[in-house]
């Protein structure tokens, strides 16, 4: 699959993952996909429960269905949401993909594009066991 191909549906799927997103306190709607070196592509949505601490974010709901899928190769996270800015992973999340997805390109969006980023420009100074 040709890089611009795949980045074109996993942008789709992420936009298509962001309307299924449960945000009623934020109201901030994230959506994400992910391609494995299989080519198979997860989805996740952010979604949250009025004890903002069990609400989960977009990205580790794909990362987790894909890990829990036996995925050991993640080859790229877009990451979407209805907001002007670019998305950027959490810290929490950061930490999740450089658990599981240490070499994938992360792509984020925004109404200015998309920018491209490793794990280890989002975290520097990842824990590491």
């Amino acid at each position: 699959m040709e890089t611009n191909e795949y980045m074109q549906r996993l942008y789709l799927e992420a936009i298509k993952a962001m309307k299924n997103a449960i945000a009623p306190y934020s109201r901030f709607r994230v959506g994400t996909a992910l391609l494995t070196t299989e080519h198979k592509i997860y989805t996740g949505c952010n979604i949250e429960n009025p004890s903002l601490m069990l609400s989960e974010c977009a990205e580790k709901v794909a990362i987790l269905k894909a890990v829990s899928d036996g995925v050991k190769d993640i080859r790229a996270i877009m990451i979407v949401s209805d907001m002007e800015g670019y998305c950027y992973p959490c810290g929490s999340c950061r930490q999740i993909i450089y658990e599981f997805a240490t070499d994938a390109g992360i792509f984020v969006t925004g109404k200015k594009g998309i920018r491209k980023y490793l794990i280890e420009e989002l975290l520097p100074h990842a824990f590491k066991s």
